[in-house]
């Protein structure tokens, strides 16, 4: 059984950084990503960002362009979303998921996570 868990979420300042973690458990096969997904209040859940751990195909939704970076640690089976310069447009809770590749880290992942909450003060 697929089982993916985070860490790393907090309360930061706008314009400092955070790193989240995503360690995986269960077996992934090669068509599909790990990555995050976040949902503010009041608002609907959005892919953030995707890595396919295989070849390491990164896939970036809007909220990630140019701020977020995400990597892959096999050894660790640990996925890694790097949040740059946060705005408190930011603040959701950050979930990890696992996804069909096709989906282009939009649509309906198979596996999420519990979630973690990321807080960013203005």
């Amino acid at each position: 059984e697929v089982q993916v868990v985070e860490s790393g979420g907090g309360l930061v300042q706008a314009g400092e950084s955070l790193r989240l973690s995503c360690a995986a458990s269960g077996f992934i096969s090669d068509d599909y990503d790990i990555g995050w997904f976040r949902q503010a209040p009041g608002k609907e859940r959005e892919g953030v960002a995707c890595i396919n751990p295989y070849d390491n195909t990164t896939r970036l939704r809007d909220p990630a362009k140019g701020r977020f970076t995400i990597t892959s640690n096999n050894a660790k089976n640990t996925v890694y979303l790097e949040m740059n310069s946060l705005k408190p447009e930011d603040t959701a809770t950050y979930y990890c998921v696992v996804i069909k590749s096709y989906f282009y880290c939009a649509g309906f992942p198979d596996h999420w996570g519990q979630g973690t909450q990321v807080i960013v003060s203005s």
